[in-house]
């Protein structure tokens, strides 16, 4: 009896040290296995939170290029509406112009004068020994009364001998706008000058004088009335 007493205890103590061992190691395991799960969860959240930070990122930017886009397109439209209102104001001071021109030719004597100086300015441009004179049967008159001024005018000014001008009785320039005669083709005065071959042409009308006079001063115009905003 006291032999099987002796290896009973013996029994449970191998048994008790066995479960205890079994007990340290689930814990053991059961402890790994929470920090494992720990630290999955964690690296699931911050995966999670870095995609969420990436789709952001991405939509931010989505929403950047889209304000770009807009502010593009809202300042080429400004731009247009403001050089088309350049434009606009420009047009209305060569049109209010244009009309002034007309009334250049009512005054005979300060006509007579422009016209001569007209004349002069071309045969200087053309040194043409030999020129033909175009311009509105209204002016022929006119111009006759001063083409020999004007051609003294050209020799002594160029030192060459008087050229020999001929007025085209044949071909005239526009005449100018009549109530009949609104949208057509028309004349402010002027003359226009060409060697006799024809190859060498020198437009000195009111109409081409007004047209050069905007072109070159355009950009001081655009600087004087829009300067201010930018435009």
């Amino acid at each position: 009896m006291n032999d099987e007493h002796v290896v009973s205890k013996q029994i449970q103590k191998i048994v008790r040290f066995i479960l205890q061992e079994a007990n340290e190691k689930a814990n053991k395991l059961l402890i790994e296995a929470n920090e494992e799960s720990n630290i999955l969860r964690l690296k699931l959240i911050e995966d999670e939170k870095r995609k969420i930070r990436e789709e952001y990122e991405r939509k931010e930017k989505q929403v950047e290029v889209r304000k770009r886009i807009e502010y593009s397109r809202l300042l080429n439209a400004s731009r247009i509406k403001v050089l088309q209102a350049q434009d606009d104001i420009v047009n209305a001071m060569k049109k209010s112009t244009s009309k002034e021109l007309l009334h250049v030719s009512d005054d005979i004597k300060t006509y007579s004068e422009l016209l001569k100086d007209l004349i002069v300015q071309c045969l200087l441009r053309l040194k043409e020994a030999l020129v033909l004179l175009r311009c509105r049967e209204v002016d022929c008159k006119l111009v006759e009364s001063v083409l020999d001024e004007a051609k003294q005018q050209y020799a002594e000014k160029a030192k060459v001998h008087h050229p020999k001008v001929t007025i085209d009785d044949r071909v005239y320039l526009p005449p100018p706008p009549t109530d009949s005669n609104l949208h057509g083709p028309f004349c402010s005065g002027g003359v226009v000058l060409a060697s006799q071959d024809g190859k060498i042409v020198k437009e000195n009308t009111l109409d081409a004088r007004l047209e050069l006079a905007f072109i070159q001063k355009l950009p001081e115009i655009r600087k004087r009335l829009f300067g201010q905003f930018g435009g």
